[in-house]
């Protein structure tokens, strides 16, 4: 009699779901993954592709994409030894994880976060230690430092701002838990550019500890290029890069980068209308009895509706995609969406309206 297929298989798996993304990802309205709703334009698409045709296909890229994190590491100002280069700051998050995780060993998460920290963690057969938020969903320093000590983690991570409750810690927060804590403290700061918050970038030669993720997905309007950083001292960035996938990052992905930072105005710019929109959107949504809003320091909001899978619906049906985060620790009845364009974002508040 054969085996079971899945006896042959981590058994962590079992407690694990595959990843997806309710109601698809495409739609006329489409505010549910917290992308920017502007794409790289027309004329820079030209150049960048100008200059990947010339590049040779059949050849490997680099080990590592060393032109990608030069770059970077010039445009943020630090040692290029500091700067490590991932196909997506997802695959950055396996990278670190598994130089740092393992049977046993213990990891911190504010509850809720990034649901991705969590899968990686059960993967590696990991022992996840929850802190959960405060009930207004911002973060319990108190609590982190407290718990970080008690139980002796490994490792912290902590999303600031935070996907999916939109809360941020201050710099101050952040450095006082990374210089009280034995740990490795990842600190993922995807929408930071969005943020009123300080990063903590600076403190990487200082605190032998810190490690700071980056993606270029939300700001940089690159998701489907897949580009993502980790940031640390050159001595620990040095033992984290040891189970990095080599060749993961394309060349495309490289030129793309640099070009996008020779042209970093184009950044700023989206940056100030989505930071303009949200608070047109947040003065909107306050205004409209039965939804309660929440404060954001990201580039999308976090409603509490009295039924938001009727609400998640009603706005599919009407062409208009959201994220129903209601599954969330603290988070029932929530629904997440990202600022759009003007007119999207009119649509929405028309719909909700009219609820």
């Amino acid at each position: 009699m054969k085996r079971d297929m899945k006896s042959l298989l981590n058994p962590a798996l079992q407690n694990i779901a595959t990843y997806k993304v309710e109601g698809g990802q495409y739609a006329e309205i489409k505010l549910n993954q917290n992308e920017s709703p502007f794409d790289v334009p027309m004329w820079l698409k030209e150049e960048i592709i100008e200059e990947f045709i010339k590049e040779s296909w059949n050849r490997y890229p680099d080990i590592l994409p060393y032109r990608g994190m030069k770059a970077y590491a010039e445009f943020l100002g630090i040692s290029p030894d500091s700067v490590m280069m991932s196909n997506g700051s997802n695959e950055m998050l396996y990278t670190i994880f598994l130089a740092s995780l393992g049977p046993g060993r213990k990891i911190l998460i504010p509850d809720p976060s990034f649901s991705l920290y969590e899968k990686i963690a059960l993967l590696l057969q990991s022992r996840i230690v929850r802190v959960p938020m405060l009930p207004d969903l911002e973060f319990d320093t108190e609590a982190i430092l407290r718990t970080a000590h008690d139980e002796e983690v490994d490792i912290i991570v902590i999303s600031t701002p935070n996907n999916p409750t939109s809360k941020s810690l201050s710099f101050e927060e952040v450095r006082l838990i990374a210089e009280s804590s034995d740990a490795i403290v990842l600190v993922d700061e995807a929408y930071i550019e969005f943020s009123r918050q300080r990063s903590i970038l600076e403190l990487i030669d200082t605190l032998p500890n810190l490690v700071v993720l980056r993606t270029m997905s939300k700001a940089l309007a690159l998701a489907g290029i897949r580009i993502g950083f980790a940031l640390s001292n050159p001595l620990l960035m040095a033992e984290l890069a040891k189970p990095k996938i080599p060749f993961a990052s394309s060349r495309l992905a490289e030129i793309t980068l640099t070009r996008v930072l020779a042209n970093y105005s184009l950044v700023t710019d989206a940056v100030s209308f989505i930071l303009h929109e949200r608070e047109k959107l947040s003065a909107a949504l306050s205004s409209i009895q039965g939804i309660q809003l929440m404060e954001s320091d990201t580039n999308f909001l976090i409603i509490r509706v009295s039924d938001a899978s009727a609400v998640f619906q009603h706005l599919c049906n009407e062409g208009i995609l959201v994220r129903n985060v209601s599954g969330y620790h603290l988070m029932e009845n929530c629904l997440r969406f990202n600022v759009g364009l003007v007119e999207e974002n009119q649509r929405l508040i028309e719909k909700l309206c009219a609820l």
